[in-house]
Formats: C-alpha cells, sequence, structure tokens
C-alpha cells in the first residue's frame, strides 16, 4: 500500500545545497513539512526554505554538523519540536575530500574518522533518536541515506569515502532487519552529480565519467530524486539499494 507523503515530516540533512536543496524542494512539493539541516551556511538554507513554503508547507532551518553523533540527535530533536512530528529522514549529509588514492597518507587519521562519522556513524545516530518516534507514528516511519557508487566500486573522491559508504550501505541492511516492521532503512546510490561538489573535478575528469557510463552523460539531479520519493512512498522495501548513475558502474548495481 503506498505510503502517502502529504502531511508528513521530513529532516534533510545537508538540505541546502546540492541534492539536498532539491530533495528539500520536492518533498515539500509533495505536501511535506521540511526541516532543512545546513551545516555553516545559513542563507543558502534560509532560501531553500523559502522555496518550500511557497508549496504551503512549514519549512525550519537546522544548523548541525554532521559528523557528530550528538548534533545528529539533537538535529532530531529540534525537527521534533520545529514540526512538531517527524517521519522522514533523508539522511543525505556526508564527508569526503579530494585525495590520492596512491597515497595512503593522503587523508589523516582525524579526516578518515570524520568520513566514517558522517558516512556511518551519523545515519546510525539519527535512526537511533528517530527510532522512537518512528514506532508510535500510526504509519511508522523511513530512513533513506545517499549513499554513492563509490561503495560498491573502487574509485571516486578518495579512499575514506570509498570505505565508509561501503560501510553505509552494510549498517542500511543490518538496521532494515534491526527495526522493523514499523521503520524501513533504504539508500539510493547516485554517480556523478554536477552540484558545487562535484562541479570540483576538472572538466577532463567530468568528461572522461560521462564517456565512461552507458548512457554517456551524468547523474541528473532529478532522476536521483525521484529515487527517493519513490522509495518513500514504496512500502514493500527496507534494506534496498537504487543505483542511479547513468550506467557508469553497472558491474556493482
Amino acid at each position: 500500500m503506498p505510503y502517502e507523503l502529504k502531511g508528513r515530516n521530513v529532516l534533510v540533512t545537508g538540505g541546502s545545497a546540492g541534492l539536498g536543496a532539491l530533495l528539500s524542494t520536492t518533498f515539500a512539493s509533495h505536501g511535506c513539512n521540511i526541516a532543512i539541516n545546513y551545516f555553516n551556511r545559513i542563507e543558502p538554507a534560509q532560501a531553500v526554505a523559502k522555496e518550500c513554503e511557497s508549496h504551503g508547507v512549514k519549512a525550519v532551518v537546522i544548523k548541525a554538523d554532521m559528523t557528530n553523533c550528538d548534533e545528529a540527535r539533537r538535529a532530531v530533536k529540534e525537527t521534533v519540536e520545529g514540526l512538531g512530528g517527524l517521519d522522514i529522514v533523508l539522511a543525505n549529509a556526508g564527508w569526503t575530500k579530494f585525495s590520492e588514492w596512491k597515497d595512503l597518507n593522503s587523508m589523516s587519521e582525524e579526516e578518515w574518522d570524520r568520513c566514517w562519522n558522517a558516512n556511518v556513524k551519523g545515519p546510525k545516530a539519527l535512526l537511533t533518536e528517530a527510532q522512537e518516534i518512528f514506532n508510535n507514528n500510526p504509519d511508522g516511519g523511513h530512513m533513506i541515506t545517499t549513499g554513492s557508487i563509490a561503495g560498491v566500486s573502487q574509485g571516486g573522491s578518495s579512499m575514506p569515502y570509498a570505505v565508509t559508504k561501503a560501510a553505509q550501505l552494510q549498517l542500511v541492511k543490518c538496521l532494515a532487519v534491526s527495526v522493523g516492521p514499523k521503520i524501513r532503512v533504504n539508500t539510493v546510490l547516485p554517480g556523478l552529480l554536477l552540484t558545487e561538489w562535484g562541479l570540483k573535478y576538472s572538466e577532463e575528469r567530468i568528461q572522461q565519467v560521462k564517456n565512461a557510463a552507458a548512457l554517456k552523460h551524468e547523474t541528473f539531479l532529478d532522476d536521483c530524486v525521484d529515487a527517493f520519493v519513490m522509495l518513500a512512498k514504496n512500502t514493500s522495501m527496507t534494506g534496498m539499494r537504487i543505483q542511479v548513475d547513468a550506467g557508469l558502474n553497472v558491474q556493482g548495481a
């Protein structure tokens, strides 16, 4: 039975830019109230909130660092306070930096930990805090993470990112079999998204990735967001991944 999105309360981490911003405004267009989490730039978050409100829904902005589990838990609490409840968590925030794979010291121990916190411990903290709320909801709750094809391949911005996105995929599966039947946990694995972050790749590298994809283009943001909407509505899927990558990594799908 499809899950009706209208009237749901949604927390979008990393919701002020790129994929997160489009997730926020798209779910608002489906009638959801939105809590937009941001880290350090309030103006973009406020602009996204204004666009969400244009759809006749409530929107709040929440400053929190998703590499810190205490702040992740606080974001859930502030969402409930600001919106009056919580039905869906879109765990979109992550962390990486461009580094050289062949140099095993290209990222420090602290940076490895930051990747682990953002991409694994953060989503787990979000669901842990939301679990009781979800179980008390008549229709339960749902967390969808933003994964990456880096987690099912050997490439991407950094080795720690690929390793921790692989761990996040396993986390999604482990959580899914642990928190049902009222809670669903799924993930979307995008390929190259030409967001503010994706555009930090060189033009040459971007073209190489497009050429390597079976469909010869990047992952379109709208197509990626559609996968989140589909998963949010689908009450027969949990522990699943949807790979949206223009055929960049067919073997890993």
